[in-house]
Order: structure tokens, then C-alpha cells, then sequence
């Protein structure tokens, strides 16, 4: 067999490969997948990749594999671990986290305002792949950023840095940044005005950043063996695909419910009336990780949540005797019944503490409505991808209970009945996100197929 694409998915448990044939024409392909445990903890990423191509073998006629190009995203290796630091809490530091966490990345520490002993203490210890260095508006004030980047250039540290901030600072930041032999990035100013967000142009950087020096990270030096093209973290890959997917369908949210992790993106402006009453800039593309919610890592803070006795009489079954013997992958009835409810709770909670919501404040000239947080009134479609999601027996009731779960005046949340739901048949959004890189038009062609998009819109 041979296909134009392989991509890789390289998880921290599990890593799916997908194949994909017909780029570039008006027919691509979506042709097979298959999955093996990541060896990343093996030492050598290339034993899970190989294992994953026999299993996607294993389902078809052939017995060897060709390709072009092999693509990858990846949250092995403990994902793109990220620290964030900037001038006020609300201001760059908010901003700065917007922008790691859309790009994919694993927020292990922020500060805010100059870094002091604990702080380095505390980054020593967070042991991040990139530093992500904020602070100040466009002529704004600059005294902070640079003694950050002292402070980090005198603790010896060699983790590459990002700079997003007062473009002023940029010479000397840069100057320091080469005299200690740090690897700099420079961004354009994540916050270069008052209540002002761009996010964009730090996405970019750390996406870079992260392909430049994943592979150095323990377990996955040998990755370039095998992939010859672009590497995207996987959490940033499913926002790139969620993008791709606003600028065809509209505004939009996708929701991941995994076995660590929950995660939310949501691509929208909101509406214009909520906008109005916002008191900090949201933005246009956000992503929340809920690193509580989870299926299988996770499991028993969702049981904790909705308690062993409700649990066993809404189900009809033992959770203390289930989650004894707790799978992964569900094998038993009860198990599925279980499962379904807890990763029904993990999409309650993750979509509500994605959104924002209205507040009351009482004023000398009487009562006032402000906004806070994303804005999700408006959105059209909620898309489930990831395992469970995809492939439980009534993921669309899940699903359809998750999108009409506003039940105050106060969220900002769509009414209920009015966002249509879909879903990731074929597992690949994480794919899609890394493939668009490099062919955008097969990528959304491949995305609508999964979605199964003429099926809706006929």
C-alpha cells in the first residue's frame, strides 16, 4: 500500500496513526488508521509508530506501507510544558496564558510582575520546554520584562524563551538572550494596547518553537527518523483544525473528553450586545484544559463529584466494585453505563467553566450588567471529538445533553435547542490540525467527511 500522508498522534498512552491519499485533488482520502501503546517511556518514540503502521496493516489486505510525507502532533514526553510570565495578572499575564494554552500548550507556572526567589525557585522546579516572556503594552512600560530576563538568564536556565511583549524591549532582551546562550523567539506583543488581545503571531512562535526542540526531549530524539514533516502539539493541532472549521461552518466549539484531561475550543466573536459588556478582551479562539476531568487518570474526581450512592442508584450498579477493576476502554455493560455518566459530568463542567458568564454590579446610578469570560451564545455547532466521544454507544445523547445544558439567564451559553451538534467520526481533527500545515483544502475536504457535513447541510 502506499498513501501520499501518515499522521502521527503520539499520546501520552496511546499513539494513532492515520493515513491519507488523493492530496491535492478534490477527492482526498481518509484510508485507514491504527494504534499502538507510545513508547515514549521505552526510550524510543519510532517502536509505538512502527507498532501503530502494523496495526493500521493488520486491517487491510497489504503487508507493507509506503508514504510520502509522515506528519505528527504529539503530547508525550508530558506535552509542551509552558511558564508564563508577565507585568499585571489580568492584563499580560491572562493574555499570555490565552496564547500558550491555544497553542497547545501545559501551563505548569505564571507570575506576574518581577520574578523573585520563590518565583525562580518555582520555574526550577516546573522544568518547562518554552518560556513564554510578556509584559507591557507597545511603549509602554518595559523595566519589568527585562529584569525577567535577567532574572532567567542568571539562573542559568537554557530553556528557550518566547517574547511577546513592549516591542520596545525587543534589542535588549535579545542582547541577553544571546550573551547567555538562551534560544530567543520574538512574537509580536501579545497585549500591545489596553484591552487589546493578538495571539496569533505567540500561537505561531511556540508552535515553532515546540517542532524545534521536541525532539530533544527524552524518548523522542529519534522522531526525525521517521517524520519528514511538520510536528504540532495535539491540543494546538485540534485548535488549528477547530479554525479551519469556524471559516467553513461559523462559530463553533469542540469538546475532547479524555482519559487525564478535558479540553474545550471554541472559535467565536461572540455576540455584539455581550461584547459591549465585557470588562477584558476575550480571545476570538480559546482553549481551556480541565486537567480534573477525566475518564480513566481522572475517573474518581468525576465519582467524588457525583458521589458512590446517587451514582449506584441512577445506574443500577456497584462503582466501588466497578471502579475496582476500571478499564481504559470500557469491557463490561456496567462499566459503559459508568463511563457515559462520568463523561457526560466532565462535558457539563468543562463547557461551564469554559464560558463566562453575566454579573450584577450595583452602582450609585443603579444596577449594571457586566460580561466576563468567552462568550459562547452564539455559537452554531458543538463538535465531540477524541475517544470517548466518538466511539461511546450514545455519545449523541451525551453530546446533545452537554449543548443544552444552560439553564440560567447568567451563563453565556447558547439556549438550549439551538447549537447543532457533530461529531468526529473518523478520530481525526488532532490529524486534520497538523495536515492543514501543509494542504489546507484536503484538510478541510477530509474534516467535512468526517463530520460528515453534505450529510447535515442536505
Amino acid at each position: 500500500m502506499h498513501v501520499n500522508v501518515l499522521v502521527a498522534e503520539i499520546g501520552s498512552t496511546t499513539t494513532i496513526v492515520n493515513a491519507f491519499d488523493g492530496l491535492g485533488s478534490t477527492s482526498p482520502r481518509f484510508v485507514a488508521q491504527g494504534k499502538a501503546p507510545t513508547t515514549v517511556l521505552a526510550g524510543d518514540v519510532r517502536i509505538g509508530l512502527k507498532n501503530a503502521i502494523d496495526d493500521l496493516l493488520s486491517h487491510s489486505d497489504e503487508t507493507t506501507l509506503t508514504y510520502d510525507r509522515m506528519l505528527a502532533s504529539g503530547s508525550a514526553a508530558g506535552g509542551l510544558r509552558m511558564t508564563v510570565h508577565g507585568l499585571v495578572r489580568d492584563m499580560t499575564v491572562r493574555a499570555g496564558e490565552a496564547a500558550a494554552l491555544g497553542a497547545g500548550a501545559i501551563i505548569v507556572q505564571t507570575t506576574a510582575g518581577k520574578l523573585d526567589t520563590f518565583d525562580l525557585e518555582d520555574l526550577e522546579s516546573a522544568r518547562p520546554n518554552l518560556i513564554l516572556l510578556a509584559g507591557g503594552t507597545d511603549y509602554g512600560e518595559r523595566e519589568t520584562a527585562v529584569y525577567n530576563m535577567r532574572a532567567i538568564a542568571a539562573s542559568g536556565r537554557k530553556t528557550p524563551v518566547i517574547y511577546c511583549g513592549n516591542v520596545q524591549n525587543r534589542t535588549v532582551i535579545s542582547r541577553i538572550a544571546e550573551e547567555n546562550g538562551i534560544p530567543l523567539s520574538i512574537a509580536d506583543n501579545v497585549y500591545p494596547r489596553l484591552d487589546e488581545l493578538n495571539v496569533e503571531s505567540v500561537r505561531r512562535c511556540i508552535h515553532a518553537m515546540f517542532e524545534k526542540h521536541i525532539v530533544n526531549a527524552p524518548g523522542m530524539e529519534h522522531i526525525r527518523d521517521m517524520v519528514n514533516g511538520s510536528i504540532l502539539p495535539t491540543p494546538g493541532s485540534v485548535m488549528l483544525a477547530s479554525q479551519l472549521l469556524y471559516d467553513a461552518i461559523g462559530d463553533l466549539a469542540v469538546i475532547d473528553i479524555g482519559g487525564a484531561t478535558t479540553d474545550v475550543h471554541s472559535v467565536t466573536d461572540g455576540s455584539p450586545e455581550i461584547v459591549s459588556m465585557m470588562t477584558a478582551p476575550e480571545p476570538k479562539a480559546k482553549r481551556t484544559v480541565e486537567g480534573d476531568l477525566g475518564l480513566y487518570v481522572n475517573a474518581h474526581n468525576l465519582v467524588d463529584r457525583l458521589g458512590i450512592d446517587a451514582l449506584n442508584k441512577e445506574l443500577s450498579i456497584d462503582t466501588e466494585e466497578i471502579m475496582r477493576h476500571y478499564q481504559p476502554i470500557p469491557d463490561t455493560p456496567e462499566q459503559f453505563r459508568l463511563t457515559e455518566r462520568l463523561c457526560l459530568e466532565a462535558g457539563l463542567v468543562a463547557l461551564d467553566r469554559h464560558a463566562g458568564k453575566l454579573r450584577h454590579l450595583y452602582t450609585p446610578q443603579g444596577r449594571r450588567t457586566i460580561a466576563e469570560g468567552k462568550d459562547l451564545s452564539v455559537i452554531q455547532w458543538l463538535i465531540g471529538t477524541g475517544g470517548a466521544l466518538t466511539r461511546l454507544p450514545h455519545r449523541e445523547t451525551i453530546l446533545r445533553t452537554i449543548a443544552d445544558c444552560n439553564k440560567t439567564k447568567m451563563q453565556l451559553l447558547p439556549s438550549p435547542g439551538r447549537v447543532k451538534i457533530l461529531f468526529d467520526h473518523d478520530y481525526i481533527m488532532a490529524s486534520i490540525g497538523v495536515l492543514s500545515k501543509e494542504d489546507k483544502e484536503s484538510a478541510l475536504r477530509l474534516l467535512k467527511e468526517s463530520i460528515q457535513w453534505d450529510t447535515i447541510r442536505n
